[in-house]
């Protein structure tokens, strides 16, 4: 008989007694103990089913709020481009339950230190250029401008107003509004390819080969430094500027030398992958605020210093994103700096 270990979180006892049922179906009764594995910035839950010879992950995404087709299909296409990704061994689509190989409980997050940051993040790397490697348009939403656009959108809609408690006058809008038009082009502009769209330290697993790489279900097609800018300018671990730069310069000869639509010249594709930095973390501080007010997931607060450093850093360094700089310093009540050279 089953047996439930440790369950934390919001889980309706319904929800789990369905879950039970279908893992016994779908294991064929065998004994199995069910303990908690994660939760994410979503609804899905993950538990960890625990056999007598193995462990399995149970994912529950419980319709109408998930949808787990996005996932099964994305798992197919990265198993295919030769990523280490979870593979789907039993499915309900209808109930929102998949039952998935477990990559282990190590995340990038927890291990990574300077000394092996390096070694780490070139396997990282060598994985996404291989996602790259396999992208065809029209197989994956593409990463337009109303997506790109939306995103952004939770920045005054979360951030400014509910966050900061603040008004944008019309001066201020103006600002936004030619921000985010500056952004959406640049990603525009960029090489397309399969973007993961969360490919960062809480989300790659230290594992046989590494990395195993999770939590994929929104992908698109879209800009090609998305996915590098998501893990060399993490929300949840830093990095010195020089360091990046070095990663970076490592990843975009790779990128070259694999044929993949990077430009030539290594500067404008540093400038590329600043401003979808800049596109990201707008983006990611309106995420961070929605999840605490709207879903009372208070644990991303602390992050936001981190996000928004890495956000004024960028806006101060290029002509285009200046206003957008004074306009951060204006809503936070930072006294304008003076004397600065760029």
């Amino acid at each position: 008989m089953p047996q439930v270990l440790i369950l934390s979180g919001n889980f309706y006892p319904m929800r789990l007694t369905q879950l039970q049922a279908w893992l016994d179906q779908a294991l064929n009764h065998a004994a199995y103990q069910l303990t908690t594995a994660s939760a994410d910035a979503s609804f899905r839950r993950y538990f960890r089913v625990h056999l007598a010879d193995r462990t399995l992950i149970a994912m529950d995404a419980p319709p109408p709020q998930e949808d787990c087709r996005p996932f099964v299909e994305v798992a197919r296409l990265l198993l295919e481009a030769d990523l280490h990704v979870p593979q789907v061994l039993a499915q309900d689509l209808e109930q929102g339950f998949l039952l998935l190989s477990d990559l282990g409980d190590t995340t990038y997050l927890q291990v990574l230190t300077a000394d092996n940051a390096s070694a780490l993040y070139r396997d990282a790397c060598q994985a996404l250029v291989s996602l790259q490697s396999a992208s065809r348009p029209g197989v994956l939403p593409p990463y337009d401008e109303a997506l790109l656009m939306r995103e952004m959108q939770l920045f005054p809609d979360w951030y400014v107003k509910r966050h900061l408690n603040r008004e944008l006058d019309a001066k201020q809008q103006a600002v936004l509004d030619s921000t985010f038009a500056v952004l959406t082009q640049n990603a525009l502009s960029q090489g397309q390819v399969y973007v993961h769209r969360d490919y960062h330290a809480r989300n790659l697993m230290l594992c046989e080969p590494n990395p195993g790489v999770l939590d994929f279900q929104d992908a698109v097609y879209g800009p090609i430094t998305y996915d590098l800018v998501s893990l060399f300018k993490d929300a949840y671990i830093a990095w010195e500027e020089e360091q990046v730069l070095d990663w970076t310069v490592r990843y975009w000869q790779s990128a070259r030398d694999a044929g993949l639509p990077v430009p030539q010249d290594f500067s404008e594709f540093y400038r590329d992958f600043e401003f979808m930095g800049a596109q990201r973390h707008i983006k990611v501080l309106g995420i961070f605020a929605r999840l605490n007010y709207r879903d009372g997931k208070d644990g991303y607060l602390k992050d936001m210093p981190l996000v928004l450093e890495y956000l004024r850093r960028v806006c101060a360094r290029y002509t285009e994103l200046r206003p957008m700089w004074r306009l951060l310093d204006q809503l936070h009540d930072v006294a304008p700096q003076q004397g600065l050279t760029f």
